[in-house]
C-alpha cells in the first residue's frame, strides 16, 4: 500500500508520530488492563515508552509482552466517532539504548523529572499489525511490514539528523517559528521521514511533510515549502 497523501497508510504513520498519549492495553493472567500512557515513536517507527517497574502495566509487560495501543486525533465534529484513530498490537520490550532515551525526552521534555528514577526504564514496543480507522465505515488493517518506512531512506535521514537540526536552529530560528505558527524560540528536536517535531520549552509540535521524504535534501525543500506557507497565511499542517 503506497504511503502517498491521502492513503491509510500515510495518515497512519501520521497519527502515530504526532500522538502524546495513548490508552495501553496490556493483560494480567488473561484479564484485560488499560493504562494511560505517552508515547513517542523511533524514526523507524518502533513506539517508545518510558515505565516505572512501580506500575501495573510494566508488570504486565514484564510477563506477556503482547500489547495494544489506542491513539486517536482529533475528532472533526463534537461526535468522538469522527475522530481518526489507530490500533497499534505489537511485541513490548525494556531497552537501554541512551538514543531512545534521549528521542523520547525530546518529546516529552517535562519527564526529565524523573528521567534518573532508577525504577523508569524506556520501552520499545514493535509493531505488528494496525486497524486505522477514519471515521464511519473507514477502516483498514495494515500489517507491521506495510507500516514499516522504507530503512534506506530512514537511515539516510538519521545520519543527517544531528547536522540538519543543528543547521535549522542555528541558522533558521525565524523559519521554526513560522512553521510552529507562534513567536518565540522554536527549536527542532527530531527529524525523520515522515516530519519533524519542534520545541517551546515543554510544549511540542508535530510538523508533518507533504509526503514522506527519502534524504536531506528533500528535507530542506520541505522545510523551505512549509516556512512559505506559513509567511502566506496557509498551509502548514501541525499536530500539537
Amino acid at each position: 500500500m503506497a504511503d502517498t497523501e491521502d492513503s491509510p497508510l500515510w495518515a497512519t504513520r501520521r497519527l502515530l508520530r504526532a500522538a502524546r498519549s495513548a490508552s495501553l492495553a496490556s493483560s494480567a493472567s488473561g484479564q484485560p488492563f488499560a493504562s494511560l500512557v505517552t508515547p513517542t515513536c523511533m524514526p523507524n517507527l518502533d513506539v517508545l515508552l518510558f515505565l516505572s517497574d512501580l506500575s501495573e502495566h510494566t508488570r504486565h509487560l514484564r510477563a506477556d509482552a503482547r500489547c495494544s495501543l489506542l491513539l486517536c486525533g482529533a475528532a472533526a465534529s463534537a461526535n468522538p466517532q469522527t475522530a481518526p484513530r489507530v490500533s497499534l498490537t505489537g511485541l513490548a520490550e525494556a531497552i537501554e539504548d541512551p538514543a531512545a532515551k534521549a528521542r523520547y525526552l525530546a518529546i516529552h521534555p517535562y519527564a526529565s523529572l524523573y528521567a534518573e528514577f532508577a525504577d523508569f526504564s524506556i520501552w520499545r514496543i514493535r509493531p505488528m499489525a494496525a486497524l486505522f480507522v477514519g471515521g464511519f465505515a473507514r477502516a483498514v488493517r495494515l500489517r507491521g511490514s506495510e507500516l514499516a518506512p522504507d530503512s534506506t531512506a530512514v537511515a539516510a535521514i538519521a545520519a543527517a539528523e544531528a547536522d540538519i537540526i543543528a543547521h535549522c536552529n542555528t541558522d533558521h530560528p525565524a523559519a521554526l517559528a513560522a512553521i510552529a505558527g507562534g513567536a518565540g524560540a522554536w527549536r527542532m528536536v527530531t527529524a525523520d521521514i515522515d516530519g519533524c517535531d519542534l520545541a517551546l520549552e515543554d510544549r511540542v509540535i508535530r510538523v508533518h511533510w507533504a509526503r514522506p521524504v527519502a534524504s536531506p535534501a528533500e528535507i530542506r525543500s520541505e522545510l523551505v515549502r512549509l516556512a512559505r506557507a506559513a509567511r502566506e497565511g496557509g498551509g502548514v499542517t501541525a499536530a500539537s
